[in-house]
């Protein structure tokens, strides 16, 4: 699988608009469907994850035609097509053949009209079948396309998975992001990326993995490279993972004020889709890696609805002095 990729200038990191080159073979293997008819033709160009089925265009309607999507033909595009003579099958055959689409779907185990197999051998068209029904057809295509052209980032950082949370850990060279993350591996947690994380939007949920080339391998300056899968087993690395929260590294400022309460909100903008970010100062000390663990725990009680701000709030407005004293009695 190749792709094209079309790169725009961004602080830190390349974004790609991906347009897709995928084998034929991957492809229909990827969503169990069969060759009909691919002539000397290996590869599909993908260009967009949206799906046409062409019943408008077989009727002679072809002002708004996507022939840059894939297009499916289901029980009611081929019922319309048996319906017509075969001379005007034929042409109506001919005028979609015509377009230079990536490929033909056919759905249902339906048995394509003769015709249509002629047009696709004329003009080196691939046909292929699916037996899956329409609908789920088109549902089972939309996902893989979206996955297999979604927009890509590549950000230099650490991703792990700390208790199901996915956190992108950044900062500057050297602040010590593979040394917390390789604290974080031996008290139980999973590694996904170290040094660089592409990034995948699919949807609106971002996706982090590894670069196939480091997969696995963790550089730890004055060590070299390790191997981590080997080193802590297969427990220890997740090959992909959502997003949910942003670890930024910095050292620590005097002057600057930090976030004591949690009631600053900070968010990290990757491709276009903002997390949740917090700003960790570093200095001696400081166990980063309990913290992080800590910051991923209370994004957890977050997202149930538990927030210690406002609780804290709560008390601060509401006190409860009989409380109070019954703690003095008990001591």
């Amino acid at each position: 699988m190749a792709k094209i990729k079309k790169m725009t200038k961004v602080t830190h990191c390349e974004v790609e608009e991906n347009a897709t080159y995928v084998k034929i073979d991957a492809f229909c293997q990827r969503l169990g469907l069969e060759v009909l008819y691919k002539g000397d033709r290996e590869t599909l160009y993908i260009s967009t994850l949206n799906i046409n089925r062409p019943g408008l265009q077989l009727a002679g309607y072809y002002e708004h035609f996507g022939h840059e999507r894939v297009q499916v033909i289901g029980e009611q595009e081929m019922a319309y097509l048996r319906s017509m003579s075969s001379e005007d099958r034929l042409r109506a055959c001919e005028k979609l053949f015509e377009y230079d689409f990536p490929c033909i779907v056919v759905s249902t185990v339906l048995e394509p009209c003769e015709e249509l197999m002629i047009c696709a051998e004329k003009y080196n068209r691939v046909v292929l079948r699916s037996s899956l029904r329409s609908t789920m057809l088109m549902n089972e295509l939309s996902i893989y396309l979206n996955q297999l052209i979604a927009p890509t980032q590549t950000v230099h950082g650490v991703m792990l998975d700390l208790y199901g949370v996915g956190v992108l850990i950044i900062g500057n060279s050297g602040i010590g992001k593979s040394e917390t993350a390789l604290e974080l591996i031996q008290r139980g947690h999973r590694l996904v990326a170290d040094d660089a994380v592409c990034i995948r939007r699919v949807s609106d949920r971002l996706i982090g993995a590894s670069p196939d080339v480091i997969r696995y391998l963790m550089e730890l300056r004055g060590i070299g490279i390790i191997d981590v899968r080997q080193m802590y087993g297969a427990g220890a690395i997740k090959l992909t993972k959502a997003i949910d929260l942003v670890i930024k590294l910095e050292t620590w400022d005097e002057q600057k004020e930090y976030d004591r309460l949690g009631n600053y909100k900070e968010a990290h903008n990757i491709l276009g889709v903002e997390i949740p970010m917090h700003t960790v100062p570093v200095k001696p000390g400081r166990n980063l890696a309990v913290i992080l663990e800590a910051a991923a725990r209370n994004y957890r009680l977050k997202s149930m609805g538990i927030d210690t701000l406002a609780e804290l709030d709560h008390r601060m407005k509401n006190p409860d002095k009989e409380n109070d004293l019954d703690i003095f009695l008990e001591v």
